[in-house]
């Protein structure tokens, strides 16, 4: 839950359950999805990394994943060899912003 929101709610006398922060944790994190976010993090998401495998299947498990997994998919593209395309980035973009 945003710090302004937890404060009116507890202003207010309010009873913020931890599940109702942990959701709106989840909320946000997920809003924040993109195609700028390290792929670990999306990887580490099982909403996220369902786009990730409709894309680019088994990205996890490329033999340099270690080396890579820090990086966004914007920062990998230009190293993949025409791999990932504009039109693949777009895509998974669009996938990420649906996500809820």
């Amino acid at each position: 839950m945003k710090a302004p929101l937890l404060a009116a709610a507890l202003t207010l006398g309010l009873t913020v359950s931890p599940a109702m922060m942990t959701a709106a944790s989840a909320q946000e994190k997920a809003a924040s999805f993109s195609t700028d976010t390290p792929i670990e993090q999306l990887v580490a998401d099982k909403r996220a990394k369902t786009v990730l495998d409709k894309h680019i299947p088994n990205l996890d498990k490329h033999p340099a994943y270690g080396q890579f997994k820090t990086m966004s998919l914007n920062a990998v593209a230009p190293f993949s060899q025409g791999a990932i395309t504009p039109e693949m980035l777009a895509n998974i973009q669009k996938d990420l912003a649906a996500i809820k």
